[in-house]
């Protein structure tokens, strides 16, 4: 198994001196960061893609290329890229580019969004939620195929054999389907014989088991052989000394955040013994010791049939910046090389 961190790079509040981090500073620390996972032996870094005030990671192609400079071997990626809201050629032309200045270290993972600004900020009908990604990966992957594409569709203008590039370092360039907890979007995965990365955000990660049976069912029905149908998981995590220090660190923007989301979608505000239940031995949060966090990231691939890799979602609004170092570096130099043949 390999082992990573994604950022959301979320707007944060120092909890020890109430500073508000802005968003140059907050770019400046983010880069301190991949940085030290790259030194740190961790084996991804990846970028979300959300258009709202608390997150900066609006433009993920152009923090990554910053990343790309600065370091040397660790792989770099989105987390994921919108495809819906976005148009697939430029996708392509963007991560293809990256995979460039990278030297081949890129990794495109697409999805829906588990929020949907995207749709009225680009002129979207919410309505067309499914059919626009469907529609634009299709187109995606024929690009990924052959340079000159001709294709059709609904949401987006005929091509008739133009040529899209440049093309990537690797061939093909490595894309990925960013899924939730719908049957249908992992049945399409296996059926494309596209890696799958799954975002286990709340209850058990057990649960997701009859789900990635299912897409290694449809893949092999569709003739795909299992190398190609790898496991990834994205889910919220933290790393600290023990686990009580982990929790202390982590909850107040936990609960920040969850509040947030759970006023906009009309859920009761969360509270500790929910943080707790969440964060314990099988729940969705991956939280503690470095003992603790090798331990469950054994027992879930194994729940799921194997899992090629995961990435831990670290930075919430009130961690401080030294605190998410600390956790990346505990996660490199004391999770990581212990889960490698897991």
């Amino acid at each position: 198994m390999h082992v990573g961190v994604d950022s959301f790079v979320s707007r944060v509040t120092d909890p020890g001196t109430g500073h508000v981090v802005g968003p140059a500073e907050r770019m400046a620390h983010l880069l301190e960061e991949i940085e030290l996972a790259d030194r740190s032996g961790l084996y991804s870094f990846g970028i979300g893609e959300h258009h709202r005030e608390e997150y900066y990671d609006s433009a993920p192609p152009v923090i990554l290329a910053a990343a790309a400079a600065r370091t040397s071997r660790i792989r770099l990626g989105s987390a994921v890229a919108v495809l819906s809201a976005n148009d697939p050629v430029r996708v392509f032309q963007q991560f293809a580019t990256l995979d460039l200045i990278s030297g081949g270290r890129i990794d495109l993972v697409v999805g829906r969004g588990s929020f949907t600004e995207s749709f009225p900020l680009f002129g979207l009908d919410l309505h067309d939620y499914d059919s626009l990604f469907a529609e634009k990966l299709d187109l995606l992957l024929k690009i990924r195929e052959t340079p000159h594409v001709t294709w059709s569709g609904q949401h987006r203008p005929a091509l008739t054999g133009q040529g899209i590039y440049p093309r990537p370092l690797q061939d093909p360039l490595p894309i990925w389907v960013g899924v939730g907890g719908t049957p249908e979007s992992f049945v399409r995965a296996g059926l494309l014989g596209l890696p799958l990365m799954v975002a286990i955000i709340g209850g058990e990660p057990r649960r997701f088991a009859p789900l990635v049976d299912l897409y290694r069912r449809a893949g092999a029905e569709a003739g795909h052989s299992p190398e190609t149908l790898k496991v990834g998981l994205h889910v919220f995590g933290y790393v600290g000394e023990s686990r009580q220090q982990a929790a202390d660190t982590i909850y107040p923007g936990w609960h920040e955040m969850f509040t947030s989301v759970s006023r906009e979608r009309g859920f009761p505000p969360p509270n500790r013994a929910q943080f707790d239940a969440t964060s314990g031995p099988d729940g969705a949060f991956f939280l503690g010791s470095p003992d603790e966090i090798v331990t469950k990231l054994g027992r879930v691939a194994d729940q799921l049939g194997g899992v090629h890799r995961i990435a831990l979602q670290m930075t919430n609004p009130r961690l401080a910046h030294d605190d998410l170092l600390r956790g990346i570096e505990l996660l490199g130099a004391e999770v990581a090389p212990h889960v490698v043949d897991v």
